[in-house]
Formats: structure tokens, C-alpha cells, sequence
């Protein structure tokens, strides 16, 4: 399937009418679609990482779709729940737990977390104690392999994610009374494609961490795997099949011997409902390679920096130009500001648009929009076969004080 539907070029093309600037746009109908199946079985419990992409109306369609909510801040927290959603259903992640975070958790009504430190457990434990009530918590732990993947989230490399199953062997669970430990919590691999390497990482993490909870003296009743799920961002790359997922995590779940399975979806759940705009400053020549200029770059989609990885990219219009290679730059005074090599018609130029797809995960929010002072995008939807936009486009001086 092509990364760009003939009806969303249509949407845009006519968004293009209006906007002069690069814009989101984001297919409500296609992820609710795309949602059902994901909840239609009773093998695992989904979260949505409010991370991947935190606009309200992406929040609503997850919220009617059936999901709950992890949330990794104060910010993501207050935005869930402006959205209606009830602080039973947020779990509450990440590494940076200040107590005045955890302490804004509990007066919000959330309940349960997973910590990260030994500091985290304390600090939870008061906090609950504080409050008066009950918590449940979820041990982060990080796991480690001689030869591994090697991704922004870390794979076998040390970062910021829980402790290692060593560390948390000194923690004396019976001191914390208002905390009630019902799990483990495992996440270091992001975007995998591959269903048979990802049953074999969960195979493998399965004895370690049921020795821990044992060694630590509860019950492993929940079993929290994280995310990681891919998607495609190249023709050549293959998705993942939901049925074969579902039947590597019953799997998991029967060998674990757990009551519950979690999995927090990010990129997986809305990560192809989304596109950025972008138009066309220029296009040049220099020491035999052909070169993009566009409007927009890391200020607005900063993964390609992040992962030397880019999103698919197209030309809005159709072409019949005899195809070339490109390099992309955006617009910021840095060279990292370079959105991959591809391969476009040969008569592009500064009155075109660009379409990069797969962008309704790690887009904007994840970027870096006030270098350089240039225009914040503005986001559309679509929603029940109607455009809307969500939130227009602004310039400096409407941000900047």
C-alpha cells in the first residue's frame, strides 16, 4: 500500500489552498478504524503512550476506542484528564519521578505507577501515606544482553529506564505498607518489525524478572512489556501482523504464569494516521549532489536527526519527471537539520509540496519548534469525513515573549 491514499492527496492538496506554511494532518476515521481490532481480545490490557502524540482530539479517539493512558509528566497527566478521562485509568511512567510530581499524581486521583529507583519506592510510599491511601506499583527493570539491539531507547545499553534485576535485590518490599507490588515493568526495544524477534526478547526477559519477584517476595501478577511495536517508514519494510503479535504475547502470558499482560502502544497505535506538509524553498546543486531546501525540518519533525532514520516522503502533485535523488535540509541553522535522502521527480521546485507520511507519532512534540524563530505548523483532522483545523499555524511573534 502506498504511504499517500489518493484521498488524503485530495485533503491536502485542498488544505494547500489555504496554509503557507508546513502543516499536520491527522486521519481521526482511519485510526478509529485501525484501533478496533487492536482491542478485540482479551490477551493483554493496551495503554496508550500519551508520548507518541498528546493532541486532544488523537486523545478522544484513543479514549473511544478503549484504551487507557500512560502518561510520563504533569503536562501529559493534565492533558488526559482534560479530556474526560478518569485518573483510574493512567498509569504513570518515566524516569524523572520528582515527589512534587508524585505528589501532584495522587491529588489527581492516579494510583498506579511504575518506579524507576529505590528513591522512587520511598518517595511513592510517603506520598501515598500522605494521602492516605493505597498504591499500586510496578517495578522497572533493565535488562542486559552481549549482543543486542542498539536503539534510542536503549536496547542493552545503560540509560535512565529502572534498575537492573541486581540492584533491585537489596529493596525490602515489607518496609513500603502503602504500596502494594503487583508487577514488573520491562521496555528497552522501540519500533521493532520483526513478531519472531520479538517473542524471542520476551522469552528471554519472562525467567529473569519471575526470579526477581520471587526473590523479592510477591506475587508476579501483572507483566508490563512496554511498548515497542514498529511500523514501516520504508517500501521495502514489511508490517507487523496483529493476530501473530496477539498469539506471541498469549504465549508470553501462559509462560509467565501472570493474571494480567500490559503493553503501553505508542508509534503502533497512531503513528500511520498522520502526515506533514511541507513546502519547497528551493532546490540547487552542489559538489554533484542534488539538494531540497524545504520550509520545515527538525523544528517540526526531529526523528530523522534522532534515529538517521527518515519518514516516507512524496511530491504532493503528480509528476511524470524522471526521478532523482535528493538531499532534504530544513530550514535551522545547523546541519542536523537533514530529513534523509529520497527520491523525487527531477522537476521539483520552490512553488511545490512535500508530503512526509507516517508522522502521526514523534512529530511535533517531539521536535524542537522555537530554533530560529520560524512558524509553529498547524495541525488539521479529519473527523467523520469533515476537515478541521485544530490549531493554526503560529508565527514568533505570537510565542515568544
Amino acid at each position: 500500500m502506498p504511504f499517500l491514499s489518493s484521498a488524503h492527496r485530495q485533503v491536502i492538496e485542498t488544505i494547500t489552498q489555504i496554509e503557507q506554511t508546513p502543516f499536520f494532518i491527522y486521519d481521526l476515521d482511519a485510526l478509529l478504524a485501525h484501533l478496533k481490532p487492536l482491542t478485540e481480545q482479551s490477551v493483554v490490557k493496551l495503554w496508550y503512550a500519551v508520548k507518541a502524540n498528546p493532541l486532544s482530539k488523537i486523545l478522544q479517539t484513543l479514549d473511544k476506542a478503549g484504551f487507557d493512558f500512560d502518561v510520563a509528566s504533569s503536562g501529559e497527566l493534565n492533558q488526559v484528564l482534560a479530556q474526560g478521562v478518569c485518573p483510574s485509568r493512567v498509569l504513570n511512567t518515566g524516569p524523572a519521578k520528582s515527589k512534587r510530581q508524585i505528589q501532584h499524581f495522587l491529588s489527581q486521583g492516579v494510583r498506579t505507577f511504575v518506579a524507576e529507583s529505590h528513591n522512587q519506592v520511598a518517595w511513592l510510599n510517603q506520598a501515598a501515606m500522605d494521602h492516605d491511601v493505597q498504591l499500586r506499583v510496578l517495578l522497572r527493570v533493565q535488562l542486559r544482553w552481549p549482543e543486542g539491539e542498539k536503539n534510542p531507547l536503549g536496547g542493552d545499553s545503560l540509560t535512565p529506564f529502572g534498575l537492573g534485576t541486581a540492584q533491585w535485590q537489596s529493596l525490602d518490599i515489607n518496609t513500603f505498607s502503602a504500596l502494594d507490588f503487583v508487577g514488573l515493568h520491562i521496555f528497552q526495544w522501540g519500533n521493532m518489525l520483526s513478531t519472531q524477534k520479538l517473542a524471542s526478547l520476551w522469552s528471554q526477559m519472562v525467567p529473569p524478572l519471575s526470579q526477581l519477584a520471587d526473590s523479592l517476595g510477591f506475587k508476579l501478577r501483572i507483566l508490563d512489556l512496554g511498548g515497542g511495536l514498529g511500523i514501516p517508514y520504508a517500501k521495502d519494510e514489511c508490517a507487523l501482523a496483529w493476530p501473530q503479535l496477539i498469539d506471541a504475547l498469549a504465549t508470553i502470558k501462559a509462560s509467565s504464569g501472570v493474571e494480567e499482560l500490559w503493553m503501553e502502544l505508542g508509534r503502533f497505535a497512531v503513528g500511520e494516521c498522520g502526515h506533514y506538509i511541507n513546502p519547497v524553498v528551493e532546490q540547487k546543486q552542489n559538489y554533484g549532489e542534488q539538494q531540497l531546501i524545504v520550509a520545515g525540518g527538525i523544528n517540526h519533525i526531529l526523528r530523522p536527526a534522532v534515529t538517521n532514520q527518515a519518514f516516507p516522503c512524496t511530491l504532493l502533485r503528480e509528476s511524470n519527471a524522471e526521478q532523482r535523488n535528493y538531499l532534504l535540509h530544513g530550514p535551522l541553522c545547523t546541519a542536523l537539520d537533514h530529513l534523509g535522502t529520497h527520491t523525487l521527480p527531477s522537476d521539483i521546485n520552490e512553488y511545490d509540496w512535500l508530503v512526509f507520511s507516517q508522522c502521526g507519532a514523534y512529530g511535533f512534540t517531539e521536535s524542537m519548534p522555537y530554533f530560529l524563530c520560524h512558524e509553529l505548523p498547524a495541525e488539521y483532522v479529519i473527523e467523520q469525513g469533515l476537515v478541521k483545523c485544530i490549531r493554526p499555524s503560529q508565527m514568533a511573534s505570537e510565542y515568544l515573549r
